[in-house]
């Protein structure tokens, strides 16, 4: 495929997006949230860290949090303490205690609906805002994390290693409408079959449409 046109990769990320609806059908934000605060934090708290191990924090730290207002006023002691397990955590308090104030500030107490408002919060790149965008506002958004950068340079998609210049190169393959929850089924992809260490070429369902 090293020859492929534009238009022959536009062609073949149809089928993988067809593909990937077929294997994984039910692929979800694994985030556990109710609204778009819980999401918003929960993603900040994710990065270098396991979904599972943010789920398991954010069960404790939500039931004592419910609002914006009550984690900007609270002792960054007792947050550190709260989601020590996620990594970094004093940067990681700083983070969602100043997205909290900047919340209660100049948004009203409510997460923002826009991309260019929601980066302007403390600990929040495009990645999280389109996160929060996709799930919470329906706005199409590709959230390009670890497995999104991967697997789609496997799959020949972009050669890119920054996020941003492989979001640019996706929007022009993935049709909008597709954001969401192409990004939730290559992360899925990732995680189950194209992992890191040892991917299971054998049985992938992209495996005809891989260049690798």
């Amino acid at each position: 495929m090293a020859q492929e046109s534009a238009a022959d990769r536009k062609t073949r990320a149809g089928r993988i997006i067809r593909k990937l609806a077929n294997a994984y059908p039910d692929a979800d934000c694994a985030l556990r949230h109710q609204n778009a605060f819980q999401l918003l934090i929960a993603t900040i708290l994710s990065a270098q860290c396991t979904d599972a191990m943010v789920n398991r924090v954010t069960a404790e730290l939500f039931p004592k949090y419910l609002t914006p207002e009550s984690l900007a006023e609270a002792e960054p002691t007792e947050i550190e303490q709260l989601i020590h397990r996620t990594g970094f955590y004093r940067q990681k308090t700083k983070s969602i205690q100043s997205t909290a104030r900047d919340l209660c500030e100049n948004f009203g107490g409510e997460v923002p609906r826009t991309l260019d408002e929601l980066v302007t919060l403390r600990g929040v790149a495009r990645k999280t805002a389109n996160v929060v965008l996709g799930n919470c506002f329906g706005v199409p958004g590709l959230a390009v994390d670890t497995h999104m950068k991967r697997v789609n340079r496997h799959l020949g998609l972009t050669r890119e290693d920054d996020p941003v210049k492989i979001e640019r190169d996706l929007m022009a393959l993935i049709p909008e409408k597709e954001w969401t929850v192409y990004s939730h089924r290559i992360i899925t992809h990732g995680r189950e079959c194209c992992v890191a260490k040892r991917p299971q070429c054998e049985g992938c369902p992209l495996r005809e449409e891989c260049p690798q």
